[in-house]
C-alpha cells in the first residue's frame, strides 16, 4: 500500500494549529481545551477531505458544507447562563473558528489556515487585557439592597448612585413584610463602583446588600 504523505501532512497541521489554539483555552481552564480543539480541527479536516474524495466531481462540497451546521451544536453545549451574564460565547466562537481552520487544511489551504490560527491565538491571548481595560472604564454591576420600609428610600439611594457618577436603571422595587428590596443595573468607572460599595457597607439601616 502506497502511503499518501499529503494526507499525513494535512492531519499533522490540523493537530498542530488546533493544538496551539487549544493550549490557550486549556491554560485559561475553559470547557473546550487542548484535546477538544485538536479533535475539532482534525475532524473538520477529515470531513473536508472525505467530502472532496466522495463527492467528486459533481459535489465535492457535499459533506463539508454541513460541518458549519454540525459544529454549531457542539458550540451551543459550552454556552451557559451565569448569575448576571452569558458565559462560554468566546469558547463557542473559538470552536467554530478552529473547525474553519481544519476545513482549510483539509482543502489544502495551508497558508490561509496558519494565518487564521495565529490570528485566533493572538486574539485569545492578547485582547483580554484590552477587554479588561475597557470594562474597568465602564464596568456593569447589579446592586441589590434590602432594608426596613420607609418613604422615598429609592430616591435616597439613587442620589448616592448619581453622586458616585454611576448610570443606573431600577429593575426591581418590591415591598414585602415591612421590608423594601431595591435592585439597580448600573454602569460606570470601576473606582466609582468601589466608592459606592464602600459607602453602602457603612449604612447601618441596610439589612442586606449584594452586588454582582
Amino acid at each position: 500500500m502506497q502511503i499518501d504523505y499529503e494526507i499525513l501532512l494535512r492531519f499533522f497541521f490540523a493537530a498542530l494549529w488546533g493544538g496551539i489554539v487549544g493550549a490557550e483555552r486549556q491554560y485559561r481552564s475553559k470547557s473546550a481545551g487542548f484535546r477538544t480543539m485538536i479533535m475539532i480541527s482534525i475532524g473538520a479536516c477529515f470531513f473536508t477531505m472525505m467530502s472532496m474524495l466522495i463527492g467528486s466531481p459533481a459535489s465535492h462540497d457535499r459533506i463539508a458544507s454541513n460541518i458549519v451546521t454540525g459544529i454549531g451544536f457542539l458550540g451551543a453545549g459550552v454556552i451557559f447562563r451565569g448569575e448576571n451574564r452569558i458565559n462560554g460565547i468566546t469558547t463557542a466562537a473559538t470552536i467554530w473558528a478552529v473547525a474553519a481552520i481544519g476545513m482549510g487544511i483539509g482543502a489544502g489551504f495551508y497558508f490561509a489556515a496558519s494565518c487564521a490560527s495565529i490570528l485566533i491565538f493572538l486574539i485569545l491571548a492578547v485582547l483580554p487585557f484590552l477587554e479588561n481595560y475597557i470594562e474597568f472604564l465602564n464596568l456593569a454591576r447589579t446592586y441589590s439592597i434590602t432594608l426596613p420600609y420607609s418613604e422615598n428610600l429609592s430616591d435616597y439611594y439613587e442620589k448616592k448612585l448619581k453622586a458616585n457618577k454611576l448610570k443606573f436603571r431600577i429593575v426591581k422595587h418590591v415591598k414585602k413584610d415591612g421590608e423594601l428590596m431595591l435592585v439597580w443595573e448600573t454602569q460606570g468607572h470601576a473606582k466609582n463602583h468601589a466608592a459606592f460599595i464602600a459607602k453602602m457597607l457603612k449604612e447601618d439601616s441596610i439589612n442586606k446588600f449584594e452586588y454582582y
